[in-house]
């Protein structure tokens, strides 16, 4: 088993990201194995005092970048829109961002 910060690889910070953060969601790229289980334990361990509701999960995939003749495609990843419990602690690291 991997340790939670392999799977939970970076936050999210993008206008709509942070448009859920009032309503306690949070995004993350995560691992491209990990499944929502792993996902939710990793959330839970990372930030104490967090309870997870509902993760939800889809791949990103890799957009067409050119550079004059060359092009390329930038690498696919998985992201992760993880639902915090009412009752649970927010994620101090969002709240700065606001």
């Amino acid at each position: 088993m991997k340790i939670a910060h392999d799977i939970i690889i970076r936050p999210i910070i993008t206008e709509k990201s942070m448009a859920g953060a009032p309503f306690k969601k949070y995004t993350f790229e995560v691992a491209k194995d990990a499944n929502k289980l792993e996902i939710k334990e990793a959330v839970e361990k990372v930030f104490p005092g967090v309870k997870v509701q509902k993760v939800n999960t889809m791949h990103v995939r890799g957009q067409l970048r050119r550079q004059g003749r060359y092009q390329g495609y930038t690498r696919s990843w998985k992201k992760a829109i993880v639902t915090l419990k009412e009752d649970s602690k927010t994620i101090e690291f969002f709240e700065g961002m606001m």
